[in-house]
């Protein structure tokens, strides 16, 4: 970290640069999966990516035919800087199938590089669903060998929401179960109506959670709920969400069925004001510190903190309280 510090003083090392180059060095050393690998990753380690051939070849020719299962929507006026992905696959619950999962891994990996962005809310235009996790029928067609390097593919997606250096919110006004609550556990934040429904309800199936969350749900609940809701693929609402931690905020259904969008659209706007660089690097120093020991956990807090000391946006809070006025910050 001492010779990271040492290149990040370097003349002309911007903040928006030293942050992309924080951000590379410590995914590099840190994370297992390189959510920038694209199609190589999709070979799952020693599986031949040639394991899809005619069948993946078939679906990459309907993504190209069908409509798009995932989309953007950057606000504007006020709201600029907040984005909305959109997950749109009506016909499926926005089941996890192949297309809708390539399609938001390269939706995802352009909000990586997108220093415009504040704030990403995942949300569903499924009336009553948030996603309804795998696709069943889809998977039914591959053998083990594809199934396997499906799933591999579905956890780096996860990884790759998790990895998005600002802050993420999964707004749930439906169901969330299986796969779909695994993305919203990727996400930062999660807000959700009382009537939602979430679960990691695989070993109703006869499988276990396997893009992340039996991994993301203990450390988000605590082991000994995780171990209950994952054992007897239990599913709860928004209020048994809210009071076991799941979800950040719960509120009614309203007569749209998008509450909890609301909610976390006023979530973002409170998120939004605040200086971007800072935000980013307080997301890096609690995700990074979380897994590793406290002093470990330290100098990673002190490394983001010397990041953002050299910033205008420093300088600019500090200037906007002594003149009693809103700050102005341009992420810089």
């Amino acid at each position: 970290m001492a010779t990271l510090l040492r290149r990040l003083a370097m003349p002309g090392c911007s903040s928006r640069r030293c942050l992309g180059v924080f951000l590379r060095e410590m995914h590099s050393r840190t994370s297992p999966l390189n959510p920038r690998e694209g199609p190589r990753l999709l070979a799952g380690g020693s599986l031949p990516l040639t394991t899809y051939s005619s069948t993946h070849s078939r679906w990459q020719h309907r993504k190209a035919a069908d409509p798009p299962e995932v989309e953007l929507h950057r606000l504007e006026g006020e709201d600029n800087g907040i984005v909305e992905v959109l997950m749109c696959r009506h016909k499926a619950r926005n089941a996890l199938g192949y297309v809708f999962v390539s399609q938001m891994r390269g939706l995802v990996s352009s909000l990586s590089e997108d220093s415009a962005v504040r704030v990403v809310i995942f949300r569903s235009l499924v009336p009553g669903v948030f996603c309804a996790g795998a696709d069943l029928k889809e998977r039914a067609r591959m053998n083990d060998a594809m199934s396997d390097s499906f799933v591999h593919m579905l956890r780096t997606l996860m990884t790759q929401i998790a990895s998005l250096p600002m802050p993420t919110i999964a707004a749930m006004d439906g169901a969330a179960l299986g796969g779909g609550l695994e993305m919203a556990l990727a996400c930062d934040l999660r807000t959700a109506a009382h009537s939602a429904q979430m679960g990691l309800i695989e070993t109703t199936r006869g499988l276990l959670p396997g893009a992340g969350g039996s991994q993301r749900l203990p450390r988000t609940v605590g082991m000994t709920l995780a171990k209950e809701l994952i054992y007897t693929g239990k599913r709860v609402g928004g209020q048994k969400a809210l009071e076991m931690g799941l979800v950040n905020r719960s509120v009614e259904q309203n007569e749209t069925g998008d509450a909890a969008l609301r909610e976390a659209l006023s979530l973002a706007r409170e998120i939004l004001p605040q200086a971007p660089i800072a935000v980013r690097l307080a997301k890096e120093a609690m995700d990074r510190g979380i897994e590793v020991d406290i002093t470990s956990a330290m100098k990673i807090e002190k490394m983001c903190y010397a990041l953002v000391i050299p910033t205008k946006d420093r300088k600019e809070g500090m200037d906007a309280f002594i003149e009693k006025r809103p700050p102005r910050y341009t992420g810089q």
